[in-house]
């Protein structure tokens, strides 16, 4: 038999990379430069502070949130788990892929002596919840605004049978344990699957859930403020629902792993956003990059300094968080 030739590892990269450059020539193409310094400088920095502010308290109730879904299993430090939080929000800006996921996982089971599978399962229900509130928001958003891109509309209704059978696949671990153990028993990752499983099991109580989904809205409006706040900043005569519809077709957009900090493809994606609102593409540009730099720089020092807290660096905790994920795999076939 002729052996399947796989994808090159390079491949998803580099394909990666094309998209964000693509995004970003197009979203830059005709636009002057020089006008960027004075946009900028005109800035009411009092609305940029109030949006900075805002954003640091995004990852605080991201930090609550996780906590708050692991206290049926641990009861987690709350800013021990801000600092894995912003390390892997830091690895995905420098690190292409997204591999921030892993690290901050890593670092959660490894600072608490918790199966890693523990920590992805967790992972995967953040992930779910906020699904499910992006979807919320995008129906509101569409009862809005006209003209939203048919293609953005087919991958939100992808992701909505996504999140849906997620759900519905959570709800039935939830309340069917046992034959949730039976049918993966004889799988090649039964192991690893026992404890994911085990680990859903715990976290799925319906008072756990109903909190965490509670402050995963805070944790959305909190962004959707921050967005605002920068319009205000640049006094864009737009509304905070406005702002909520940005930022939802924003985060929608970058689902797709791309380059680090899914520059290019977040400029793009607010630029087309704003052009809903019969916005001025120059304009929208300039706000595009002004919301990427917001957003973006405080990330990076706090990620740094939380990284440097370590003792290593951003390279060296990835490569601890691959090989802790190959001994966990190892681990749960023996």
């Amino acid at each position: 038999a002729t052996p399947r030739r796989k994808l090159p590892s390079w491949a998803p990269q580099a394909a990666g990379y094309c998209l964000s450059l693509g995004c970003l020539v197009w979203v830059l193409h005709g636009y002057p430069l020089a006008d960027l310094i004075p946009n900028i400088r005109s800035l009411d920095w009092r609305w940029v502070s109030i949006a900075v502010l805002t954003d640091l308290s995004v990852y605080l109730s991201h930090a609550w949130r996780w906590n708050t879904l692991l206290s049926p299993v641990v009861r987690l430090r709350l800013w021990r788990t801000v600092q894995a939080i912003y390390i892997g929000l830091f690895a995905n800006e420098v690190l292409p892929l997204r591999v921030g996921e892993l690290i901050r996982c890593y670092l959660l089971a490894h600072w608490n002596d918790l199966r890693l599978s523990l920590g992805f399962a967790s992972a995967a229900v953040e992930r779910l919840i906020d699904g499910v509130w992006m979807l919320i928001a995008f129906l509101i958003t569409a009862s809005l605004v006209k003209g939203i891109p048919e293609d953005l509309v087919i991958l939100v209704q992808i992701l909505g049978v996504l999140v849906l059978a997620g759900a519905g696949m959570l709800l039935w671990i939830m309340v069917h344990k046992q034959q949730a153990h039976a049918v993966l028993r004889e799988s090649r990752w039964s192991s690893t699957a026992r404890h994911v499983l085990e680990g859903l099991h715990l976290m799925g109580n319906l008072r756990t859930l109903s909190l965490t989904s509670a402050i995963s809205l805070l944790y959305l409006v909190l962004q959707f403020f921050t967005v605002y706040a920068l319009m205000k900043a640049d006094r864009l005569d737009l509304s905070f629902w406005a702002a909520a519809a940005v930022l939802t077709i924003v985060r929608l957009a970058t689902v797709v792993p791309n380059a680090p900090g899914n520059v290019g493809l977040v400029n793009a994606a607010c630029v087309m956003a704003l052009r809903l609102f019969d916005m001025e593409k120059n304009d929208a540009t300039a706000f595009s990059i002004i919301l990427f730099g917001a957003l973006t720089l405080p990330l990076l020092i706090g990620g740094a300094v939380a990284t440097a807290l370590t003792g290593s660096n951003i390279g060296e905790l990835r490569n601890r968080a691959k090989r802790g994920l190959a001994a966990a795999r190892h681990a749960d076939e023996a």
